[in-house]
């Protein structure tokens, strides 16, 4: 569970200062237009910071963290993320500066959010997993508290 605080907790002050960066470069070139650094800010707090949040929650509920699936989706995602973010960085500093950007860092920036989406399905399979091991838990301990126990002498 540490890990995913942790997550949070490092998008939430990447997400931040990447809203900083993007304000003020663009405030110093004198900059108006669309530029990735513009969502860039929404990318880390949203799919960083919230969707760590949610993992956190999800964790403390169904026993996430600890597994080798937990693991990879860990990985994967954050390698995702940070590939597409960085992609991101590059590409909305480079449209401010009024550089041209070359055709493959769009590359880069799909090949980010293709390891994102392999987090998530891992994340996904991982979930489903444990609901239903929880569920089946869940029918057992129902199973087990309706069986009839031994009769209770009535004739005192």
């Amino acid at each position: 569970m540490r890990k995913s605080y942790v997550a949070a907790h490092v998008y939430m002050i990447v997400g931040v200062l990447s809203g900083l960066y993007y304000r003020e470069l663009t405030k110093i070139n004198d900059f108006e237009g669309e530029t990735q650094l513009g969502v860039l800010h929404t990318h880390l707090l949203a799919l960083g910071m919230l969707v760590f949040l949610i993992v956190l929650g999800l964790d403390k509920v169904f026993g996430l963290s600890g597994t080798k699936q937990f693991t990879y989706f860990f990985w994967f995602y954050n390698a995702g993320l940070s590939i597409t973010c960085l992609s991101m960085l590059y590409r909305g500093t480079q449209t401010v500066l009024g550089h041209e950007v070359p055709e493959l860092f769009s590359l880069v920036g799909g090949l980010g959010h293709i390891i994102l989406t392999v987090g998530l399905v891992l994340f996904f399979i991982l979930l489903g997993n444990r609901l239903k091991e929880h569920e089946s838990a869940a029918r057992t301990e129902s199973t087990e508290q309706t069986e009839p126990t031994e009769p209770v002498n009535s004739s005192i």
